[in-house]
């Protein structure tokens, strides 16, 4: 099992030095992938989360590709109705090529009402968009002498049963987000029961939880994945092997703006964890 980390590619303390330090410091610590998020309209509904500067995940990603070497790189998630899926090929297909094969492209449905408005997308048709443009996505990425794609791991996020079904059908992983290990057991049995009816291949599973590092353990049946003292996220880190997980992202961000101007306490609770978990790093 590898560990990869979520990035805040956005906030008030956010800004390019900032970026390429969160880089450095996730290469440096030993971690396999960085993946940022995605907005495009800083609406009112997408800045109560995820306030200004927003920095754009491609562009942000093929820069950050320039200052890592072996890094791999990603996007937790692209909301695919955003995008033409030609556009979303493209960029995906390039910036793959330019950082040398290491991008992960994880994808998503949206759910700001207000963003969908802004860019003209009809909210109520995103589920059926996702997955038309995800066909056209892999259909433009099978043109190899063109789009020379490669074989870019596509994660479908989502906790619902439609995600589930959508990383059945179209994903190379399930990418759930932010999850208890009680509810990730049960949904993990749903992945495998919804693969053996379409008859494919079960996807692999590639949770992004929390990382909230307390002195204290938390305890209670709402306690996320990856929150509570180091033993604890330890302790979860071992049980998301037990269950499968091929990839296990980080997310330290935990919903207060100030956080991106003190990315270092962050960066202390990823350094605690990479000297006590050993993740799996054979290819």
């Amino acid at each position: 099992m590898k560990l990869g980390v979520n990035v805040p590619n956005f906030g008030p303390g956010t800004d390019p030095g900032v970026l390429r330090d969160w880089a450095r410091t996730v290469e440096g610590l030993g971690f396999d992938l960085l993946m940022v998020s995605d907005h495009v309209a800083v609406t009112p509904d997408v800045a109560e989360q995820y306030p200004a500067p927003f920095y754009e995940p491609f562009t942000t990603l093929s820069w950050l590709a320039g200052v890592t070497e072996r890094l791999r790189l990603g996007t937790t998630v692209v909301i695919v109705p955003y995008r033409h899926p030609l556009l979303l090929a493209r960029m995906a297909a390039n910036l793959d090529d330019l950082s040398g094969g290491r991008l992960v492209l994880g994808v998503g449905v949206g759910w700001a009402r207000q963003e969908f408005a802004a860019l003209g997308v009809p909210y109520g048709e995103r589920g059926r968009l996702t997955d038309e443009h995800l066909r056209a996505v892999r259909a433009a990425w099978a043109d190899t002498a063109d789009y020379r794609a490669g074989a870019i791991p596509l994660w479908v996020g989502g906790n619902s049963d439609a995600g589930i079904r959508r990383a059945v059908t179209l994903g190379d992983a399930w990418h759930p987000l932010r999850v208890t290990l009680p509810w990730l057991r049960e949904a993990r049995e749903r992945l495998t029961a919804t693969a053996r009816d379409q008859g494919r291949p079960v996807p692999a599973l590639a949770p992004r939880i929390a990382l909230r590092l307390t002195c204290a353990p938390v305890t209670g049946p709402d306690r996320l994945a990856g929150e509570g003292t180091l033993e604890q996220i330890v302790a979860d880190l071992d049980e998301l092997r037990r269950l499968g997980a091929e990839t296990v992202v980080l997310d330290p961000f935990n919903g207060d703006p100030e956080e991106t101007r003190r990315p270092r306490e962050a960066w202390r609770a990823l350094a605690a964890v990479a000297a006590s978990f050993t993740p799996d790093r054979s290819e």
